[in-house]
């Protein structure tokens, strides 16, 4: 059985359609990056600075940590489609986000790891290869546990919590990438810490949620396989149908949409 690799940050894709994953993660179709993306990675990147700073023992201002926020979203080598913003508003909403990250959330958390990279993680009986990087890993009453940074338009409900509907599987290999690359058990429930994307500051609301146990639908049980058991036999099998009713079935999303026949 050959051994695939999949990225953490890519499973839920697979499911939604495994042809635009395939085109994406086996294929190497390339595609420039969203707008609403690349103020997330942005965002990823000054509080991973601000986080990172504390964590080795010498902090930084939210104000210091911000410049790798305006780096991120100017970098040159980055190729973005800014159809549906700019710049400028990006930069503007991004930092406010960072902020707020740094002043309401990281300092109720106590992290053990920012930016955990694991390299690979062979599941050799299942002909996959795991690999990623989480972003936090915190230490709580009930034991470790990792968080998640997730931004966009309705990460945070009107009552303050992340949405952390349909963020289980993905969350689930970042806890198993998680305590492969620390080398500790990951026991706590995993947190989604929430970052709205509004453009006014009443928009822009930040919190957390959690989910149990995300890693019992993704590794299953002797009568019931679980979701990478799914994802391992649709890879080998190369069966990588589409899905035309996927919200991202369009030209904007999908390196292949021209020429799919599944599409809408």
């Amino acid at each position: 059985m050959n051994i695939v690799t999949i990225r953490a940050s890519s499973l839920a894709e697979l499911f939604d359609c495994p042809a635009r994953w395939e085109a994406k993660h086996i294929l190497g179709m390339r595609m420039p990056s969203s707008g609403a993306s690349h103020l997330g990675t942005a965002v990823h990147a000054g509080t991973a600075a601000f986080d990172q700073a504390v964590l080795d023992g010498a902090p930084i201002t939210a104000d210091d940590a911000a410049a790798a926020v305006v780096d991120s979203i100017h970098d040159k080598d980055a190729e973005v489609d800014w159809e549906d913003s700019d710049p400028a508003t990006a930069e503007r909403i991004a930092l406010a986000l960072h902020t707020r990250y740094c002043v309401e959330i990281a300092p109720r958390q106590h992290y053990i790891g920012v930016e955990v990279k694991c390299e690979r993680l062979e599941i050799p009986e299942l002909g996959l290869a795991l690999t990623g990087t989480t972003d936090r890993v915190r230490t709580t009453e009930a034991g470790a546990g990792i968080s998640d940074l997730k931004t966009g338009g309705r990460a945070v409900g009107t009552d303050g919590v992340a949405v952390t509907a349909g963020h289980g599987p993905q969350l689930g290999v970042y806890e198993l990438l998680a305590e492969h690359a620390m080398g500790i058990p990951i026991s706590a429930p995993a947190q989604i810490v929430g970052m709205n994307t509004g453009k006014t500051a009443a928009g822009q609301r930040v919190g957390t949620g959690e989910i149990e146990s995300p890693r019992t639908a993704l590794l299953g049980t002797e009568d019931q396989p679980g979701l990478l058991q799914h994802a391992s036999r649709l890879i080998q099998s190369g069966a990588f149908y589409g899905n035309g009713k996927s919200f991202l079935c369009s030209a904007k999303y999908c390196p292949r949409h021209a020429t799919c026949p599944y599409k809408s």
